[in-house]
């Protein structure tokens, strides 16, 4: 993919959570069932990375369930992270090390942010289908590879929209944001994002994401120095829209 394109689809992604930060993380304030499924298999008092921690339900959940531990949560997003600290701050005090830091990881510096804070898990809930091309993703995965000890974990969870007909509805055409198809990598997808308050017209937001297939994640696995060791589907209605993968570093 042309570095042009690349930069064409993290803008869009950027502008969203700029415009619709705020309203987004109100759609989140719970954990999703998938995301509470790996944090009850954890080992408690862990030392986490959170990458794309969003508005910071994670990590209040995390506090309320460990008395210790510690957890550094990135995020590419000022709205979002305001969200994350602002929630921290007038939460119960618990027992895990809680940080938050800016991080976006398309930009090749980010791991340096990570680098300084020993991890023996990493998170990446919703995320990697937001990174454009194969090439960004695999050089993103083999950061996140050299963050890890040896058997170190990689958790993350990828949108599989196409079991929603609701979702399905709204894909919308590439014209809209003046790119063409023959730029994109197949599973290049735009979405429409719609948010409405009472007594306020309805919100729309235009999101990039990437639909993955087993076949390409098995293989971003293995260029990246991991193995796939479980797999589950959860989340939406028929408790299929998210695709959970734990990944074990094998070798740098």
């Amino acid at each position: 993919m042309r570095a042009e394109t690349i930069q064409k689809l993290l803008e869009i992604n950027d502008q969203f959570y700029q415009n619709f930060g705020a309203a987004f993380a109100a759609t989140r304030r719970r954990l999703q069932p998938g995301v509470r499924r790996v944090l009850e298999n954890l080992p408690v008092g862990g030392r986490l990375l959170d990458l794309g921690c969003g508005s910071g339900t994670l990590a209040l959940e995390l506090d309320r369930r460990w008395q210790t531990g510690s957890y550094l949560g990135l995020d590419a997003s000022p709205v979002l992270l305001a969200e994350a600290r602002a929630a921290l701050r007038s939460a119960l005090p618990g027992g895990v090390d809680i940080r938050f830091a800016r991080a976006n990881l398309a930009d090749p510096n980010w791991v340096e942010i990570a680098a300084g804070f020993p991890v023996d898990v990493v998170l990446a809930f919703a995320v990697l289908h937001h990174i454009p091309s194969d090439e960004l993703r695999r050089r993103i995965l083999q950061q996140v590879n050299s963050l890890l000890p040896s058997g170190g974990l990689f958790i993350h969870s990828e949108w599989q929209f196409q079991h929603s007909p609701r979702w399905l509805a709204r894909i919308q055409p590439w014209w809209r944001v003046g790119i063409e198809e023959g730029e994109l990598e197949e599973g290049d997808t735009l979405l429409d994002w719609r948010h409405h308050l009472s007594g306020q017209a309805e919100q729309v937001g235009l999101r990039y994401v990437h639909l993955f297939s087993r076949l390409e994640l098995s293989r971003l696995a293995e260029a990246s120095g991991f193995e796939i060791i479980e797999e589950f589907e959860s989340d939406g209605e028929g408790g299929r829209l998210g695709l959970y993968q734990v990944w074990r570093k094998i070798r740098e």
